[in-house]
């Protein structure tokens, strides 16, 4: 078994002898197959209309507001209309195309997919595909109908529609995917009985916006427009780019990020993943899947804070599932109880280590993620979630760091053995990262314990044994060490800045230890501002927490920039739809991103409501409702040349309050339900 070669790796890496650790790794630690299965696409719909090449005054735009898409365009007398949106209460994609005048609409359908098994056949108004994944289990169906008031033909592939005014495309999919365990399920009668249900599309538009809207309109972010507000999307980048003077671009990015993750992570479906759900490949990069060393973490850092925490559950089932699997790994591995997660999983749960030993062997990625069902806990103070769903999960993850850390011989300290600092300097002994991680999971083990009053002996053991973790470390260059030893290049400039962890998404170095504070922002300086898309997300939120918006404002711009060619390779940034870019696209900077840009205006890990904490000069004035804050807080407010002008805060929980403005902090108690109106002075007020 794999666990009987763990004290070789850590005696060589303790030597110092990192090659031959890797090489015993690679050889008998690893998981096989050495990777995971990717992401793929489904198939592709496409729609000919073959007598609109001179269209004229074409627009495509996406509504934020009702989260449907419009093209309209001309073509000699007649003007066209599609609107599409995809209906989570429906189960289905709608696609309806009207024409200006009676009969001038006439198309042709036809299906396809780049998977190698396929097959398509017509009925009188609908296309089915078949597909099934090479070398894979899974296999699905796809149906399209269509519903016009013109003529439907019917040849061996397509559909043909002819001089009709208007017609409606339902298309729904379904595999044999029941769970990771479970293919079983039959896709043909699923498809049927989602079409049967499927309404028109007037009431279909109506229950999907509704539905809708209901996680959309919870939050509202406004700053300021400028003229340039009013140009297309990648118009106003390019603008940006030179003249960043248009703070809505802000807050227009900020609410896409909203709309993509309610759809691409809603509760009954798979987390969002490295494209969110948007991929057209069967080998999309890094497989699409879950990278768990900060992408898929990153994809969920608005969700609570943007009032979308119905959106964390495809993730908290992600984790509950892998926790499942991960305990198999945990013993076969490292002979240890609880669970372990390494840097990636799939949609079978894998949990092993794979890849690569250099990068494959992080044991922290199950801590890490399961930090995000503490963290929902903190937002919404549940204690039935706390109980049943998040303490559960959290003591499983610890009990597995309770057999794994080691003594370190030299310092007396408990390490993390092996392991990697994502995604840098091979496999090593001791990365601060996962120090920080794991004290960090022990701390929210023990409160979790003591609010549920349980476990008090090993509530006992995890309050010993994060006192003799190895500390955070600053070096000879003034930065906060990444590894045990004191060996930091100060000119390495990778996108990864894992040793800052423990500022953010961690909360354990702050103001409150000026000496890790500032040594952690020498790190993050020595990093330079370059990386990757999702690289300039975290440290949007890295500078945020520093306390420096606007330089975080800098790093905004950044992020902004549009994607170029360079040497015929993608520059990072923003591509013209706003996704992020990697490059390629992955979705973790737009979700990054927008939490970057609100912990700017709203921080609440530190135990109280800090407003306004790192406001850039460039965001004077703005107004923001419905944004969550920690200990079960939902905060109104609005500023004015650069000054707090007024605060509502609704208690969820009835918890005391504790809230900061610059210099001035006032706490008081609160009841649940009840509202509580401030001035820019932190006095409270008996009316709005």
């Amino acid at each position: 078994q794999a666990w009987r070669y763990l004290s070789q790796i850590r005696q060589l890496l303790a030597e110092g002898n990192q090659e031959e650790a890797e090489k015993v790794a690679e050889a008998h630690f690893m998981s096989v197959p050495k990777r995971q299965m990717a992401y793929q696409a489904f198939g592709d719909l496409y729609l000919h209309f073959h007598d609109h090449q001179g269209a004229a005054n074409y627009r495509r735009s996406l509504d934020l507001n009702t989260a449907v898409v419009v093209v309209n365009y001309e073509v000699k007398d007649v003007a066209y209309q599609r609107e599409i949106f995809a209906s989570y209460p429906a189960n289905t994609l709608y696609y309806h195309i009207t024409a200006s005048k009676k009969k001038k609409l006439s198309f042709s359908l036809q299906a396809d997919a780049i998977h190698s098994v396929k097959s398509v056949t017509t009925g009188h108004n609908e296309i089915t595909l078949n597909v099934k994944v090479e070398h894979g289990l899974l296999e699905g169906i796809a149906k399209v109908k269509i519903k016009t008031d013109g003529k439907i033909t019917r040849d061996a592939d397509q559909l043909t529609v002819k001089n009709a005014t208007e017609a409606t495309l339902i298309l729904t999919a379904a595999t044999n995917f029941s769970d990771y365990q479970n293919i079983s399920k039959d896709p043909l009668q699923t498809v049927a009985l989602t079409l049967k249900n499927a309404p028109d599309f007037e009431k279909a538009r109506t229950e999907h916006i509704t539905d809708y809207q209901r996680l959309y309109n919870r939050f509202s972010i406004q700053l300021p427009t400028v003229a340039s507000s009013g140009l297309p999307t990648n118009e106003r980048l390019k603008h940006f780019e030179n003249a960043p003077n248009d703070p809505d671009l802000l807050a227009l990015y900020i609410q896409y990020a909203r709309y993509l993750l309610i759809a691409s992570s809603r509760p009954g479906t798979q987390p969002a993943n490295l494209q969110g759900i948007w991929n057209n490949s069967l080998k999309p990069s890094w497989d699409s899947k879950w990278t768990v060393n900060i992408n898929t973490e990153m994809n969920y850092w608005p969700a609570e804070l943007t009032n979308l925490s119905e959106c964390h559950e495809p993730l908290f089932q992600m984790i509950r599932e892998v926790s499942q699997t991960g305990s198999i790994v945990a013993r076969e591995h490292y002979n240890a109880p609880g669970w372990v997660l390494h840097h990636n999983t799939d949609l079978w749960r894998g949990a092993a280590p794979i890849n690569a030993a250099n990068h494959g062997i992080w044991p922290t990625g199950g801590a890490w993620l399961a930090l995000h069902l503490w963290e929902r806990y903190l937002f919404t103070q549940d204690l039935t979630f706390l109980k049943e769903t998040a303490y559960p999960l959290l003591k499983g993850s610890a009990e597995f760091f309770t057999r794994f850390l080691i003594k370190d011989l030299k310092t007396g300290w408990l390490i993390s053995t092996p392991s990697n600092s994502p995604e840098q300097g091979g496999l090593v002994a001791g990365p601060a990262m996962d120090h920080q991680i794991i004290r960090k999971l022990f701390k929210a083990c023990i409160s979790g314990g003591e609010i549920l009053k349980t476990d008090t002996d090993f509530i006992g053991k995890l309050r010993e044994m994060s006192n003799q973790i190895a500390p955070n470390q600053i070096g000879r260059y003034g930065q906060l060490q990444e590894w045990l030893d004191d060996k930091d290049d100060t000119t390495n400039h990778h996108r990864h800045v894992s040793h800052l962890w423990g500022v953010y998404p961690g909360n354990e170095i702050n103001p409150e230890t000026p000496a890790l504070f500032k040594a952690a922002r020498q790190s993050l300086i020595y990093r330079t501002d370059e990386g990757t898309g999702w690289s300039l997300a975290w440290k949007i939120n890295l500078w945020a927490r520093f306390l420096d918006g606007d330089h975080a404002y800098t790093m905004i711009r950044n992020l902004f920039k549009p994607v170029r060619l360079v040497n015929n390779r993608e520059t990072a940034g923003s591509y013209p739809n706003l996704f992020d870019a990697h490059p390629p696209f992955q979705i973790d900077g737009n979700f990054g991103g927008a939490a970057g840009i609100l912990e700017l205006l709203i921080q609440s890990h530190l135990g109280e409501i800090h407003l306004l904490p790192a406001l850039p000069a460039q965001l004077p004035d703005g107004a923001i409702k419905g944004i969550r804050a920690r200990n079960g807080f939902e905060v109104d407010y609005s500023w004015e040349n650069g000054h707090l002008t007024k605060i509502t805060l609704l208690s969820l929980a009835g918890k005391e309050c504790k809230i900061r403005y610059r210099n001035k902090t006032v706490t008081f108690p609160t009841q649940a339900g009840k509202k509580y109106h401030l001035n820019a002075d932190l006095d409270l007020r008996l009316n709005p």
